[in-house]
């Protein structure tokens, strides 16, 4: 990572960020550039260098915000039409954290509206295209903060993941990403999705430069009753039993892209050309982790959304009239209209779906049920722990899929999460890593794009995650 010194200027990155942001714009990788302010703060803190001021770990590196961490600079929209015109009052603890550390926030990142998607295709600014291939998805719903790393826009940028959200787009783009164990960096000023589930992490082009993220946004935020007491860095946890599991459903699966089992392979061969022990584990309580999941998160996206009616946020209707409906009130109108007018298509099916698994008389036969295969999977991975140091995985099924291709069938975008949303449900760290590309004459990939494995461990096992991905890569 460039960090500014007497000899690199932090104006000099920030101008080189800013120039390679305009180079790519047709990617759609971003919601707002913050040029004036960015190269105000690289100014500052090139003049604390020359006048031998300390400054911190990240001084003057550039990075990217994802557009649902709330931030005084620039509007905080989460890509959804309804939060338009938000200026925020506050920024987010993590955001605090990086910006303390002297780095540069020089632009906001495209996602899926609040977060709903894999594939960034459901954003109200339109999909954000994959670093590699045009015609072909960044991967959600951190998109555009994958797509900003990989084309080196900036040294690193910020994600949330609540299903694959980073762990997905970093392997479809071929960049590191890290889903950290629940609770290990604050969620406070982060556009809620799933509460249960979301976590903050990052994208960076190694696994050095995460670990140093880590280090710093990392740590107990009273502002934030589910963090963690820092515990990054201190961790007992060790590769004792050197051995790495693999989970024989995922492995089996006939829906595995042949050329993503064969990287699979390689990085087996890997490991055990340097002396890890390979264990095959059998999960079966995976089967439900998708029907489950899918369960959880509306029924939370359902709660989560119910704030945004037009009266305290952004976005609101000029629609106040209803010809058909006569009976009803202005105010009736103002909160149908500015949900109906502020909403994806995406986002009202999860709010659908969501209300619909809590109501009286459907709440034991599903969301019940949910919880109680959740509780089954974080049993299994507990299980699992004891007989080995790390699970080996895909993060996805397939590569990156063509624009257009899954977003009208919901179904089958959301079979693409199959193996990235038992790690939410769990609780559980992971990281996500570059593991080659498709190969030339793959009919189907004209333009080879990268593909990506991941790493799982117990819960606060992040560091020593990182460190074994940076190993094996």
């Amino acid at each position: 990572m460039k960090v500014a010194n007497k000899s690199t200027s932090a104006v000099s990155l920030v101008k080189s960020a800013l120039e390679k942001i305009e180079k790519y714009k047709d990617k759609n990788i971003f919601t707002f550039i913050n040029q004036e302010n960015a190269l105000k703060k690289a100014e500052e803190i090139d003049k604390k260098i020359r006048n031998g001021e300390q400054v911190g770990r990240l001084a003057g590196v550039p990075y990217a915000l994802k557009d649902n961490f709330l931030s005084t600079e620039g509007e905080t929209t989460a890509s959804a039409k309804i939060l338009t015109g938000l200026n925020s009052p506050i920024n987010s603890t993590c955001a605090e954290k990086l910006e303390k550390e002297g780095a540069i926030m020089v632009a906001r990142t495209n996602l899926d509206a609040f977060a709903h998607g894999s594939s960034t295709e459901n954003s109200f600014f339109g999909p954000t295209k994959n670093a590699y291939d045009d015609s072909r998805v960044a991967g959600g719903s951190s998109g555009g903060s994958a797509v900003a790393v990989a084309l080196d826009c900036v040294e690193f940028a910020t994600g949330t993941d609540t299903g694959g959200s980073i762990r997905q787009p970093a392997s479809f783009n071929g960049v590191f990403g890290i889903k950290p164990t629940y609770g290990t960096i604050s969620r406070y000023g982060v556009v809620a999705m799933a509460s249960s589930t979301d976590v903050v992490g990052f994208f960076s082009k190694s696994a050095s430069d995460l670990d140093l993220l880590m280090s710093i946004a990392s740590g107990r935020d009273s502002k934030d009753q589910t963090s963690l007491p820092d515990f990054y860095g201190t961790s007992d946890f060790s590769l004792e039993k050197k051995k790495i599991g693999l989970i024989k459903e995922f492995v089996e699966s006939p829906a595995l892209n042949p050329e993503i089992k064969s990287a699979f392979d390689e990085k087996v061969s890997l490991f055990k050309s340097k002396g890890y022990e390979i264990v095959e584990l059998s999960l079966p309580a995976l089967e439900y982790a998708l029907a489950a999941y899918y369960i959880i998160q509306p029924a939370e996206v359902a709660s989560n959304l119910s704030r945004y009616d037009g009266i305290r946020y952004a976005y609101r209707t000029k629609n106040l009239k209803d010809e058909s409906s006569p009976e009803k009130s202005p105010l009736d109108l103002l909160f149908s209209n500015t949900r109906s007018e502020g909403f994806m298509r995406e986002n009202k099916r999860r709010i659908m779906i969501g209300n619909f698994v809590l109501s009286s008389g459907f709440y034991d036969a599903y969301f019940l049920k949910a919880a109680k295969a959740r509780t089954l999977i974080i049993k299994e991975f507990e299980k699992a722990f004891e007989k080995v140091d790390a699970i080996l995985s895909p993060v996805a099924p397939n590569p990156a899929f063509k624009l257009g291709e899954k977003v009208d069938d919901p179904v089958s975008m959301y079979l693409e999460d199959v193996m990235s949303v038992p790690v939410n449900l769990a609780g559980l760290p992971a990281v996500a890593f570059p593991a080659g590309f498709t190969s030339e004459n793959n009919k189907d990939y004209k333009t080879p794009v990268p593909l990506g494995l991941q790493l799982i461990g117990p819960r606060r096992s992040d560091k020593n995650l990182i460190a074994l991905a940076g190993e094996i890569v």
